[in-house]
C-alpha cells in the first residue's frame, strides 16, 4: 500500500536467538508501504547496510522516509556529522574538536535540551560513503540511556515518468536498559528516529524551492504534537527507569 506524502514507514522484529548463540546476524525485511518499485530497489541497500549482531538483551528497528527531494540534497544534510541538530529535534548544541575533520573516527559532543533523560552524548563516525550515500554513528559515552546505540542512515534515490524523490532508511540497534522491555525501548527510539526524519524531509523538500525548511515544519501543527507527545514520553521512560 502507498503512503502520503512525507510518511514515516518502520518495522521491528522480536529477537529470540538460542542461548548457545546470543549473538545472532539479524537482517531486516523492508518497511510496509513501500511501493514494490522502492522495495525492489531497496532490498540490496538493506542488505549491505542495514544488518546488526543482535542478542537476547538488545532491540532494533528499520524505519523508512520518503521524501519529495534530490537524493544529493538530501544527503547533503544528512552526512553533516558535525551539525545534528540541523533536522533532529531535542539537540541544545552540538562541539567538535579544533581540529575536526569528517572521517571515519572523528566524535561529536551532544549536549540535549533540558527537561529528557539525558544530558550529553559522545558519538563516534562510524561510517561516511560519499558515494553510496550512507552514513552511521554509535554512541560512546555520556549521560544517557541508550547504552551501545548504533545508527545506520542511507539515502536512495529515484526517478519515474520525469519525477525524482528519495527514500531514506535509518536502523538502529541498542541494549534494552534496566528495568524496561524491548517493546517500550524500541518504541522510545522509533519516536525519536521517527521524527527526525520527518524534519529531515520538510528541510529538504523546502531547499529546492529556496524556503525556509526549519520554519515550515515549526509551523506544522501536527509535528509539534508529536514533539510534545515525545517530551512525554521520555519523562514517562526516565520515571519508570529511576522507580
Amino acid at each position: 500500500m502507498e503512503q502520503s506524502e512525507n510518511s514515516t514507514i518502520h518495522v521491528h522484529q522480536q529477537h529470540q536467538e538460542p542461548e548457545e548463540e546470543p549473538n545472532q546476524a539479524h537482517q531486516f525485511t523492508l518497511p510496509p508501504g513501500l511501493t514494490p518499485e522502492e522495495s525492489d530497489e531497496l532490498k540490496s541497500g538493506v542488505t549491505e547496510f542495514h544488518s546488526y549482531r543482535v542478542n537476547s538483551s538488545q532491540c532494533t528497528s528499520l524505519l523508512a522516509q520518503r521524501i519529495h527531494a534530490p537524493p544529493h540534497v538530501v544527503w547533503s544534510v544528512v552526512r553533516l556529522f558535525e551539525k545534528p541538530q540541523i533536522y533532529k529535534h531535542f539537540i541544545k548544541s552540538c562541539s567538535v574538536g579544533e581540529n575536526f575533520s569528517m572521517v571515519v573516527g572523528a566524535t561529536r559532543d551532544v549536549h540535549v535540551i533540558s527537561g529528557l533523560p539525558a544530558n550529553t552524548s559522545t558519538e563516534r563516525l562510524d561510517l561516511l560513503d560519499d558515494e553510496k550515500y550512507v552514513t552511521g554513528f554509535s554512541i560512546i559515552g555520556g549521560e544517557h540511556r541508550l547504552k551501545n546505540y548504533r545508527s545506520v542512515t542511507s539515502v536512495h534515490g529515484f526517478e519515474r515518468d520525469g519525477i525524482i524523490w528519495t527514500v531514506v532508511l535509518e536502523s538502529y540497534v541498542v541494549d534494552v536498559p534496566e528495568g524496561n522491555t524491548e517493546e517500550d525501548t524500541r518504541l522510545f527510539a522509533d519516536t525519536v528516529v521517527k521524527l527526525n526524519l520527518q524534519k529531515l524531509a520538510s528541510i529538504t523538500e523546502a531547499i529546492p524551492r529556496g524556503g525556509n525548511g526549519l520554519l515550515q515544519n515549526l509551523r506544522n501543527k501536527k509535528q509539534w504534537h508529536l514533539i510534545m507527545s515525545v517530551h512525554l514520553s521520555f519523562l514517562t521512560w526516565f520515571h519508570q527507569c529511576c522507580s
